[in-house]
């Protein structure tokens, strides 16, 4: 069973239509509960670094979710804010993030280039490792992006003046700044390739 994390600050919803799509059991997770039969866990963010924490924390799912993570090693996708929360540090709001990988995440500079970006960009894979990833282009909506504290944790890249995080991973854990749900067939192609991932 794939669980989606549905919370206030998410769009569990628009990722469970694309995976609903291809034809995989997926439910929402919405509580402790409902983690314990997880194969699968998606963490989707549209909102801030801050409002997810908290809605995690309200809704007691962090001490799980870090057991199933971090413990179990079920296999992790996070999405946009589901990625920038999983380093030490978000500019936005001044926000402690869980920690899972080293990193901060800082705020485009607006001088530079419009923010957020919103549209389609190029992601560079940097490394091949299951699910196997070609250089395609993807769906952004983001104001920020992640700087990694170990390059080992870069999977891709896209450049918006300048090179910044496209996607990370470390082990089971994988996540993308780009939303695979909204990326047309490229996206279903990773989400599809992500369910093929076991523990």
């Amino acid at each position: 069973m794939i669980r989606i994390i549905d919370y206030s600050a998410g769009n569990a919803p628009s990722v469970l239509h694309a995976m609903n799509r291809l034809g995989f059991e997926t439910d929402f997770a919405r509580s402790s509960q409902d983690l314990s039969d997880a194969t699968h866990i998606v963490l989707p963010g549209v909102g801030s670094a801050k409002a997810t924490m908290k809605s995690l924390d309200e809704l007691g799912l962090l001490p799980a979710l870090e057991h199933a993570v971090l413990e179990k090693k079920t296999p992790f996708l996070g999405i946009c804010v589901g990625m920038q929360i999983l380093f030490e540090h978000s500019e936005e709001e001044d926000t402690l993030c869980l920690g899972w990988l080293k990193g901060r995440v800082r705020k485009f500079d607006s001088e530079k280039v419009r923010v957020p970006q919103m549209g389609w960009n190029q992601v560079h894979f940097v490394k091949q490792v299951p699910p196997q990833t070609q250089d395609e282009y993807f769906y952004f909506v983001n104001s920020y992006a992640a700087e990694v504290g170990d390059t080992h944790d870069l999977w891709g890249s896209a450049d918006y003046n300048g090179s910044f995080t496209a996607a990370v991973q470390r082990d089971n854990i994988y996540a993308t700044q780009f939303h695979a749900e909204k990326s047309g067939e490229a996206g279903l192609a990773l989400l599809r390739m992500f369910k093929e991932l076991s523990c």
